[in-house]
């Protein structure tokens, strides 16, 4: 089952586009989103540890593959790092790195909201993104009291 729900999905692509315009790249690079994820690890770090935080990576990582070969090729160590991440803008098409990375940060928020619930995850986030303004905050049009 997939937790890469449209509303999921539009929230992955705006904190990638964020990501992306902060470090003025391409949202269509491997590195915003594993920039986006990484913004995460502090916060999440403290509650799960880097091995559960890595565990977590690897089951949205794992559930991504099934429908972006290109994620094959990389890997979660361990620890709770990535590994194999050099060249993949070499050997991947931009639209297939756009588009498999909203669906693995997708993945990972919602293995998140699993755990903890929305409220909280949005708490996290804001954390983590702090110069993100509010009104990115929501997941999607169906939560409207997320958006104040």
């Amino acid at each position: 089952m997939t937790r890469a729900t449209p509303r999921l999905r539009d929230f992955a692509e705006r904190l990638i586009s964020f990501e992306a315009t902060r470090a003025k790249s391409s949202a269509a690079t491997p590195a915003a989103v594993f920039a986006a994820i990484e913004k995460l690890r502090p916060t999440l770090a403290q509650v799960v540890g880097n091995q559960g935080f890595g565990a977590f990576l690897a089951r949205a990582l794992a559930s991504a593959k099934l429908d972006f070969a290109w994620l094959r090729s990389v890997h979660v160590r361990p620890d709770g790092f990535w590994e194999r991440l050099e060249r993949l803008e070499d050997d991947v098409d931009p639209s297939e790195i756009a588009e498999g990375s909203v669906v693995l940060l997708a993945e990972f928020i919602g293995l998140l909201v699993e755990l903890i619930g929305e409220r909280l995850l949005l708490q996290w986030v804001r954390q983590a993104f702090p110069e993100m303004l509010g009104r990115y905050f929501y997941f999607g049009e169906g939560n409207e009291r997320e958006k104040n």
